[in-house]
């Protein structure tokens, strides 16, 4: 059975200089940086807060944020003013846990004070092209369908979903299998024994649930128990969702509910362990963490020689540090691509990765950005997500200002612009 949908028109409820599709960490900091700058802008995201993965998908630990000033600094210097940080030097002295209610606040607190306006529980559905040219979107709420008119358009959405909606051309999935990295739900969790995180680290805490009778799905990226910045919460990891799509709400929808069951499953096994029986389940998110979707082309394809060669580019956003890492692709492996000999120096990522090569008033940041899947691998972490986000926003608002394109505008001026928010490029 087919059913036809009547035409109908849509009248254009307000127009801003930008639109930004997503409110996670690569969003939210596109939206800041562009309403700074003095652009009108609307962000729109499909949850009921900001901070994406940092927040609906609970994963506390912010990664790859040595040589990070601007925004990501502003961040988590707040955040240490209410607390709500935790240093995380077994990884790097630089990387830190958050607290996700406070992050929740602190984002929604930046948009706010920016002037952006903000639209939850809104999901682009449509873009709107006229005569080839990208004008707009189509959302979709309590409201019903409406639609929003743009001179540039951000897709921070970490799948690429308004991109694709514009037909853009992306790709994603290993290169050679077309098998996607795992998912993976995070938990909080109360109770943990004292010491418990810091005996319970790498193999240990895997082969300790195998003693339990307890088989967990995530193998080669052992399971681990995190503090977060409040003493008695915990951020709880064991299972690994293989090949969920990130193009289907049937597959996301089991993984979501397999991985959840997974989570209460091994506390249970674990409270009938002398010392942990007040191991209490405090919270499961709303958003399964997925590592991959879709990577969309832009005007440069960050490659693996990128990577390999730590290749610096004259429009550099930022500098990345952190090294591939691949989660097991199907559940029988149990060592990851990063033990492959793909070694990686620190390298840019340029102004051009984060610019459509369909649309030059459409820009992308964070793990949709163009690139290939080991770059990728290494780029998505959230300490690069951040940068990303404020250098395509400030490009808008000046592309905007001065009647360019993203495109159009020079990448050098981005790049310049970064390094004197402190960015290490």
């Amino acid at each position: 059975m087919k059913w036809v949908e009547d035409a109908r028109e849509i009248d254009v409820k307000a127009e801003y200089d930008v639109i930004v599709c997503g409110g996670g960490p690569a969003g939210v900091s596109a939206a800041v940086s562009a309403a700074r700058q003095g652009a009108r802008t609307l962000l729109l995201e499909v949850g009921g807060c900001l901070g994406g993965i940092w927040t609906q998908g609970m994963a506390g630990l912010v990664l790859d944020v040595e040589g990070k000033g601007g925004l990501l600094r502003e961040i988590k210097g707040k955040l240490a003013e209410r607390n709500a940080i935790l240093p995380k030097p077994r990884t790097h002295p630089h990387n830190f846990l958050i607290a996700g209610e406070a992050m929740k606040l602190l984002l929604e607190e930046l948009c706010l004070e920016a002037d952006v306006d903000l639209l939850y529980h809104t999901r682009v559905v449509q873009a709107m092209i006229v005569d080839g040219q990208l004008k707009g979107a189509i959302l979709e709420n309590c409201e019903g369908r409406s639609a929003y008119a743009a001179k540039i358009l951000l897709d921070c959405t970490g799948n690429g979903e308004f991109a694709a909606r514009a037909g853009c051309e992306w790709e994603s999935g290993h290169p050679v299998s077309g098998k996607l990295q795992p998912a993976t739900m995070l938990g909080i969790v109360t109770g943990v024994p004292e010491d418990a995180a810091e005996v319970m680290k790498g193999r240990v805490f895997y082969e300790f649930l195998q003693e339990l009778g307890f088989e967990p799905s995530s193998k080669d990226n052992a399971p681990s128990i995190n503090q977060l910045p409040y003493p008695e919460l915990y951020m709880f990891s064991v299972n690994h969702e293989f090949n969920v799509r990130f193009d289907s709400a049937q597959s996301i929808t089991q993984a979501t509910l397999r991985a959840r069951r997974e989570l209460c499953d091994a506390i249970e096994v674990l409270r009938e362990r002398v010392g942990w029986k007040d191991l209490r389940l405090a919270a499961t998110p709303s958003l399964i963490g997925l590592r991959e979707g879709r990577r969309i082309r832009g005007r440069y394809y960050l490659s693996v020689e990128d990577i390999i060669a730590g290749r610096r580019f004259v429009d550099g956003v930022c500098t990345v540090r952190a090294g591939v890492d691949v989660h097991a692709l199907d559940a029988s492996a149990t060592v990851g691509a990063g033990t492959e000999g793909i070694k990686t120096k620190p390298y840019h990522i340029p102004y051009r990765s984060l610019v459509s090569a369909a649309f030059d008033n459409l820009g992308m940041a964070g793990r949709c950005i163009s690139g290939d899947f080991y770059a990728h691998s290494s780029y998505r972490m959230t300490g690069n997500a951040v940068p990303m986000g404020e250098a395509i926003g400030y490009a808008a608002a000046v592309a905007v200002r001065t009647q360019r394109t993203l495109a159009e505008l020079d990448g050098c001026r981005v790049s310049e612009e970064m390094k004197a928010r402190g960015y290490a490029i």
